[in-house]
């Protein structure tokens, strides 16, 4: 007897991961996608890079996804600088401590995604279906449904929305979802800064912006400034030299000359919290559950985390019950995923208020919070430790006390490296 198929929507890169993570657990899987099989095929820069944990990087090695991009196009993060106002005070934080050369790897979201895209391709368990317009979700007590508009109908025991923040699936399923728009756009582009990076990401808060540079191999980087809806609008408007022009006036010279390579691309702004992860027959992983502001740059390591919580769970569920969405085994995925996701959300978006918010009752905020970073290296070990995620989705009591030592005390020089 065959196994069951499970259903996806949503052949973005949680989508694709979570098919090939089910697939190497022996499941058939349907997924269905919207745009046509050229956009997911080739997939046009978006200008997003994404800054990958350790985690999340053996996650992607795991499922294939990491070898098949080419590894001068993995870029190492050597540190990452918090700096605060104009004068740029700040701290840095390294992985030293914990034994690594590098907090993480920055790769262009178009090249994980194309990645995603070859591995599912050559699977035999997986099938996308493009061009898939969706008429209509329904979940039972025995299966889940999809319609498209063309009649095409897919049942399925399990029905996964992987559909983005704004993800249609869970508006037709009836789950309410926690939003919040930040009210600034992002503009993200490719520059030849004319200073070395070093290796370091900025993030620059301040003046009514916020400014990062993403190192990306020796003399390219990305530049993120996060600018009101009008002004984004202004500057999109630029042409290139224009443009590289005022880039190198926001961010002080520190960089020298800035050329744009490439476009800039705008993204609004919004953080989404889905009110439940689980229900009768399907289950939200990626951006559809929990959508972050990106200025921790840890969007997709959660998401990655939930694909590999979910595939865990509906592999025990097939275990144990021969059924990918047993209702109690379902709910143990909730509330890992929320576990594993309130802290950093709830923590992101107190920094994202305190630190693009210009008032000056906030200030002296800002200024003891930027210095304790600077007096505490234990703090500095802290956000090195998140930046990291070097260690298992959901650690045991014990792997987690050991990660709590070794933010406490620093590893001694010449030392064995944290496993």
């Amino acid at each position: 007897m065959s196994e069951p198929s499970i259903l996806i929507v949503g052949a973005g890169p949680a989508g694709l991961c979570l098919a090939r993570a089910l697939s190497l657990r022996g499941l058939e899987v349907d997924v269905i996608e919207r745009q046509p099989r050229s956009a997911i095929a080739s997939p046009a820069p978006d200008g997003r890079e994404i800054a990958l944990t350790r985690g999340s990087l053996r996650i992607l090695r795991e499922l294939g996804v990491l070898d098949r991009i080419e590894a001068g196009r993995v870029h190492p993060l050597v540190r990452a600088r918090v700096a605060d106002g104009d004068a740029g005070e700040g701290f840095e934080v390294d992985a030293a401590p914990f034994g690594h050369e590098a907090l993480g790897s920055l790769i262009a979201n178009s090249d994980i995604r194309a990645a995603a895209w070859a591995m599912v391709e050559a699977d035999p368990r997986i099938r996308v279906h493009f061009d898939a317009c969706v008429a209509s979700v329904t979940a039972g007590s025995r299966s889940a449904a999809v319609v498209l508009e063309d009649g095409r109908r897919f049942e399925a025991p399990l029905l996964v929305a992987a559909d983005s923040r704004f993800s249609a699936t869970r508006r037709a399923l009836g789950i309410p979802v926690a939003m919040h728009d930040f009210g600034k756009t992002m503009l993200v582009c490719r520059v030849r800064p004319e200073l070395a990076h070093g290796g370091v990401a900025w993030e620059w808060f301040g003046e009514g912006q916020t400014r990062a540079l993403l190192p990306l191999g020796e003399c390219l980087a990305s530049a993120v400034l996060t600018v009101t809806g009008a002004e984004a609008e202004r500057l999109v408007a630029l042409d290139p030299a224009e443009f590289s022009r005022e880039l190198e006036q926001r961010y002080r010279g520190r960089f020298g000359r800035m050329v744009l390579e490439g476009e800039v691309h705008a993204w609004p702004l919004v953080a989404t919290w889905a009110h439940r992860f689980v229900g009768q027959r399907f289950a939200l992983v990626g951006d559809a559950a929990v959508g972050m502001h990106p200025v921790t740059a840890h969007g997709f390591n959660l998401g990655l985390a939930s694909v590999e919580r979910l595939a865990s769970i509906v592999a025990e569920s097939m275990a144990r019950h021969g059924d990918p969405a047993e209702p109690g085994l379902l709910a143990r995925y909730q509330r890992r995923h929320r576990a594993g996701c309130a802290a950093l959300f709830l923590g992101t978006g107190l920094v994202v208020r305190v630190f693009t918010d210009d008032r000056a009752l906030l200030r002296p905020l800002r200024r003891a919070i930027i210095g304790a970073g600077r007096a505490l290296p234990p703090l500095r070990r802290a956000l090195a430790d998140v930046l990291l995620d070097d260690g298992p989705v959901d650690p045991t009591p014990l792997e987690r006390l050991r990660r709590g030592l070794a933010v406490l005390r620093p590893r001694a020089a010449g030392g064995p490296r944290l496993q």
